[in-house]
């Protein structure tokens, strides 16, 4: 084997962990990205059953019904 054949065989296998590495990388920033998208959800979900909560003991203690008309009384 000359020394072309080992540079080749070497650089090689330097790419070939380049492109692993590569892909590991994107995998982790997919991975990271995805994790953001659901923890977004899960933020904009709790706000939602927050306003929820919010808005039935409004309604409970009566500030919305009297205010509404609602109540018969």
């Amino acid at each position: 084997m000359d020394s072309k054949e080992k540079n080749f065989k070497d650089n090689g296998s330097v790419n070939a962990d380049m492109i692993a590495n590569s892909m590991k990388a994107q995998g982790r920033e997919r991975h990271r990205e995805n994790t953001r998208k659901i923890n977004r959800l899960w933020l904009w979900l709790g706000v939602l059953v927050l306003i929820a909560i919010l808005l039935y003991w409004l309604f409970s203690i009566g500030m919305f019904e009297s205010l509404s008309g609602v109540a018969n009384g």
